[in-house]
C-alpha cells in the first residue's frame, strides 16, 4: 500500500500555521479546508477522463475532460467534518457518508456510534477523511466497517493531514490495499496517544470545544 506525502511547500507552510497553538479555531477550520483542497489534487493524480465533445471560440475538438469516476467522500466524525468543505471545493457533486467513531478513553480501542453509507455505492472512487492518524484504530475500523459492505480497499483513499508513524503502521498491517495520503508524519505518540509534536486534539481545535 502507497504512502503518500504531499510535500509541496504550500502545503507545509500552511500546516505550520496550523499547528500553532495561538491559532484561533476559524483559521484552524479555514485551514483545514485549503490542505485538504491541495491534497485532494495529489489523491485524484491517477484519475482517468473520458473524452467529451466541445466547440472552442475557435473550433470543435474531442478532448479529455470528464473524470470517470463517481465520488463519495466519507469523514471520520467529528474532526472528519472539518475537511468535507474542502473536499467538496474540488468535486462539488460528490455525495457524502458519515461514519461516528470515537475512541474510549481508558483502552483507546475505536467504538463505533454512527454510520450511514451513501446508497449505490459501486464503481464510485471513496475518500475517508479524518485530519489525524495517531494509533489507526479509528482509520482501520472505518475501512473494515467499509469492506463489510462489499467495498474493495482499493477503491479506498485515506486522507489525513497528520499522521504518526503507529497509526501509519497499523493501516498498512490492517488494510495494505488502501493508499494513505498525508501532509505530514510526524517522530512518534506519547502516552495518551496524541501525536508529537503535532497540533494538539483537531476536533477540540476546529470546533472550539
Amino acid at each position: 500500500m502507497p504512502v503518500h506525502v504531499t510535500s509541496h511547500p504550500m502545503i507545509q507552510h500552511k500546516l505550520t500555521v496550523l499547528r500553532r497553538k495561538e491559532t484561533p479555531p476559524k483559521d484552524f477550520r479555514e485551514l483545514v479546508v485549503e490542505i485538504t483542497t491541495c491534497m485532494a489534487y495529489e489523491a485524484t493524480r491517477e484519475f482517468h477522463l473520458r473524452e467529451v465533445d466541445i466547440e472552442t471560440p475557435l473550433m470543435k475538438a474531442r478532448l479529455k475532460g470528464v473524470i470517470e469516476n463517481g465520488i463519495i467522500i466519507m469523514p471520520i466524525l467529528r474532526a472528519g467534518l472539518g475537511m468535507v468543505d474542502g473536499m467538496l471545493r474540488l468535486f462539488p457533486d460528490a455525495r457524502v457518508g458519515h461514519i461516528g467513531i470515537y475512541r474510549e478513553h481508558d483502552t483507546l480501542k475505536p467504538v463505533e456510534y454512527y454510520c450511514k453509507f451513501p446508497q449505490e455505492m459501486e464503481g464510485d472512487a471513496i475518500f475517508l477523511i479524518d485530519p489525524m492518524l495517531a494509533t489507526g484504530g479509528s482509520a482501520c475500523a472505518a475501512i473494515e466497517f467499509m469492506k463489510t459492505r462489499g467495498i474493495p480497499g482499493s477503491r479506498i483513499k485515506f486522507l489525513c493531514i497528520l499522521a504518526a508513524p503507529e497509526g501509519v503502521a497499523a493501516v498498512e498491517e490492517a488494510h495494505p490495499d488502501v493508499d494513505i495520503y498525508v501532509a505530514a508524519i510526524d517522530s512518534r505518540l506519547n502516552e495518551q496517544a496524541y501525536i508529537l509534536p503535532g497540533l494538539g486534539d483537531a476536533g477540540d481545535r476546529m470546533f472550539g470545544t
